[in-house]
């Protein structure tokens, strides 16, 4: 008899706890120096971030969502233009086109891997048609050669969605540097977070940073001169320095992740009322960091419920809707593959906190529900 555990979907406290001698030294040392907005560890920071997606720029926001958004305005988007999104995503991808000016259009996913699928974005081009946000979802990244192609073909601009990517990679590349730009999360629980909101924005058009940086802070350019108008959506230096001590154990942690991700595909794949994600290789054209553990599930919301019964924590990511069927906003899409998605999805729990001994437990409760 499996001995019982307790598996929460992610120890929050522990982020903390399991680190804290070096994040005292470093809250010491920031607040000592004062150093709080603006200084010297959100530069390292930002050219280290840089370095590490193969990007010839990066500016540290206050997060993702604005990000997002400063990414749109920076390439001029207009009221009535269209972006054509995945509808399995956050809120946040196409709020961040509302925000900037334009409108989303949430489109279907692939039967495979669940991101965004091509043929629904050729489908969707209409007169409108301006722009394409892949989101690169639970550590993915998409199909981008053919979303591409679709973009040059129909000249269209491509901003990524890479909130839960940094450190994925298509065909060698890393996520977010295939389109003009794109934006990263580093919210607590994402594979790399801090303590709080935070987020960057990353691309290789120099035209684009510099109207980023001004969008960031007040309209002032890198040399602080006011360009434009802007608002205060700044990375804390705090953050930053979070990030620096972060950065060179990262990719440990995506080893390990991929590593527990390996592990359930070993104990589930044989379960015939399971759907799980692809499995990690070092060969193909993903490499994957698993941000989540997202498979489809018969009986879905009885296994949550077993699952709970046994101390075992999961999700089911955005209130189990796409971005389509939040019915006070207005879409009108019907988007079945999506809505079919919603009713099956969950995550189990997936971050560095667990281990071995744990996701075993964690297989075994949901072998024992459906045997």
């Amino acid at each position: 008899m499996t001995e019982e555990r307790n598996v929460p979907f992610f120890d929050y406290p522990r982020l903390f706890m399991d680190d804290q001698e070096d994040l005292l030294k470093i809250f010491k040392d920031v607040g000592s120096r004062g150093a709080f907005i603006m200084q010297s560890d959100l530069n390292e920071f930002e050219k280290s971030l840089a370095e590490y997606t193969g990007s010839n720029f990066a500016v540290g926001v206050g997060n993702a969502t604005d990000g997002l958004e400063f990414c749109w305005m920076a390439l001029g988007l207009k009221p009535g233009d269209e972006v054509i999104c995945s509808s399995h995503t956050m809120l946040a991808t196409a709020s961040a086109i509302i925000t900037a000016g334009g409108k989303p259009i949430p489109v279907e996913i692939k039967d495979d891997d669940c991101l965004i699928d091509p043929d629904a974005i050729e489908d969707a081009i209409g007169p409108n048609t301006v722009g394409i946000m892949p989101t690169q979802l639970n550590g993915r990244v998409c199909d981008m050669d053919s979303i591409l192609r679709i973009a040059e073909k129909n000249s269209l601009l491509v901003v990524e969605d890479a909130a839960q990517s940094l450190g994925a990679h298509y065909k060698g590349k890393h996520s977010g540097t295939f389109g003009s730009a794109s934006a990263i999360s580093f919210f607590p629980a994402k594979v790399m977070g801090t303590l709080g909101d935070a987020g960057g924005v990353i691309t290789n058009d120099e035209k684009i940073f510099d109207k980023v940086y001004q969008l960031h802070d007040h309209g002032r350019n890198y040399e602080g001169e006011v360009k434009s108008w802007g608002r205060n959506s700044r990375l804390d230096n705090l953050h930053a320095a979070i990030l620096n001590h972060k950065l060179p154990q990262y990719e440990k942690v995506i080893k390990r992740r991929r590593e527990i991700a390996s592990l359930y595909d070993y104990y589930l794949k044989e379960i015939q009322e399971l759907k799980l994600p692809p499995p990690p290789t070092e060969e193909g054209e993903n490499f994957d960091i698993y941000q989540n553990y997202e498979l489809r599930a018969e009986r879905r919301d009885e296994l949550k419920e077993f699952l709970n019964k046994n101390h075992i924590g999961t999700l089911i990511q955005w209130g189990g809707k796409g971005v389509h069927q939040w019915k006070y906003l207005g879409f009108e899409e019907k988007l079945p593959k999506v809505e079919k998605f919603f009713e099956e999805c969950i995550m189990l729990p997936m971050n560095v906190f667990i281990t071995d001994e744990d996701v075993r437990y964690v297989s075994q409760k949901v072998i024992e529900f459906y045997r």
